[in-house]
């Protein structure tokens, strides 16, 4: 991808999707299928419903036996079936007569109205119903929601709980998708231990893992959280062969500046096929992007967390999106109003960390969710953020009151 070539924001964004496609899409199982994106529209294989049915627990009835019922003319019928729902009888409702149904079970043969059980004394031999029925009443018609051929879900349609159940009703057992695509998270770092252990001096405990894996998951993928690695070449690049084969993609995280001790620029840099470089951004300065020599992408980061968080929303997450078969995974911008002023430095585009008031139906109001900004070592300030504000390269400060562009975080 060529030398170190300093890029902006907008820049780098397009280069990461120009160079990603759509992973191949395949057939799971309709209960492997959520958060997966449709490959193919899927058309309704049966009538939806499948048959006529009753939309109450009641009685199947005759309308023409019950014309001029109420509660000062009850009329009394025999009953002559019980059908519950996913009965397979089919007795044959004659004049005179009618069957108990509950709810979803299918019409018999003869019966042209539902009264429900609330309209009657609940009569098992014989029934007394005190009211007369409107024409086809609380009956759902066969068909009345879809047809057969009839398109449920269109192609591009990410998956969730509502559209596995049109799924489902329209007779599909599987669905052919995008599969969510598989995310190694490496952090490097021989100062790096687990979290929850104590650090000795000099150690931090590795943030960026659980941060990277999480965001993975809320992103629609499926991450494989490798942890930290030390700042060893050798073994730095024995874990990349080992990994790559079983992922669509790696993000790492730290090693990519120019230190002595950057690992991942050091066995990285000298691929034709991977980018580093600076870019006009304020966290998030030094960015690595491409593949390895198996055609495995890789997202390498910065090392510090407000860095990492701001890479990956406005790099990473659109970059896995578009894997996993999106058609516009771009961020979403909305207007926002800065409640209080802050500095941004002049010549790179600033990616605030940011607590949002949706108001009262008025402008989203903002605020920085640290006190002192947006350093990129502020990691304790991120759990309050629910999201970015974007200020432009050639402001250097926004005031209480300025519209600012504002990136939501993950709900």
């Amino acid at each position: 991808m060529g030398g170190p070539v300093k890029r902006s924001v907008a820049e780098h964004q397009r280069a990461v999707l120009a160079a990603l496609e759509p992973l191949p899409a395949r057939d799971v199982p309709l209960g492997g299928a959520g958060g997966a994106v449709l490959a193919a529209d899927v058309h309704s294989r049966t009538p939806i419903p499948l048959f006529d049915n009753s939309a109450m627990d009641g009685y199947a009835v005759r309308r023409a036996d019950l014309i001029g019922a109420g509660p000062d003319q009850p009329v009394t019928l025999p009953v002559i079936a019980d059908l519950p729902a996913g009965t397979s009888e089919r007795p044959d409702v004659g004049p005179g007569t009618v069957a108990r149904i509950m709810t979803g079970a299918p019409m018999p043969p003869g019966a042209d109205a539902v009264v429900p059980v609330e309209d009657t004394d609940a009569g098992t031999t014989t029934v007394t119903i005190t009211a007369e029925p409107a024409e086809a009443a609380h009956i759902r018609r066969a068909g009345d929601d879809l047809a057969p051929g009839e398109v449920v879900l269109r192609a591009g349609t990410r998956l969730t709980a509502r559209h596995l159940a049109a799924a489902a009703g329209a007779g599909h057992g599987t669905l052919t998708v995008h599969p969510r695509p598989r995310v190694a998270v490496i952090s490097t770092g021989t100062e790096l231990v687990e979290p929850g252990s104590t650090p000795a001096w000099g150690q931090i405990p590795d943030s960026n893992s659980y941060l990277l894996a999480q965001s993975v998951t809320e992103a629609g993928g499926t991450p494989v959280r490798i942890g930290a690695v030390p700042d060893d070449e050798a073994e730095f690049a024995r874990l990349l062969a080992e990994v790559s084969p079983d992922v669509d993609a790696i993000v790492l995280s730290g090693g990519v500046s120019v230190g002595a001790f950057d690992v991942v620029k050091a066995v990285l840099a000298p691929l034709p096929s991977m980018w580093f470089g600076p870019l006009a951004m304020q966290p998030g300065k030094p960015q690595g992007f491409g593949r390895l020599a198996d055609g495995t992408v890789v997202f390498a980061l910065p090392g510090n967390p407000v860095s990492v968080y701001v890479s990956f929303e406005v790099f990473v997450r659109p970059g896995l999106r578009r894997l996993a078969g999106d058609a516009d995974p771009r961020p979403v911008l909305v207007d926002g109003v800065a409640e209080v002023g802050w500095r941004s430095p002049p010549g790179r585009e600033q990616y605030m960390p940011i607590v949002m008031d949706d108001g009262a139906g008025g402008p989203v109001r903002v605020r920085p969710s640290a006190r002192r900004g947006s350093g990129s070592h502020l990691v304790g300030g991120l759990a309050g953020a629910d999201g970015l504000a974007r200020v432009a390269a050639d402001v250097d400060e926004v005031r209480a009151g300025d519209t600012v562009a504002v990136l939501r975080g993950a709900s």
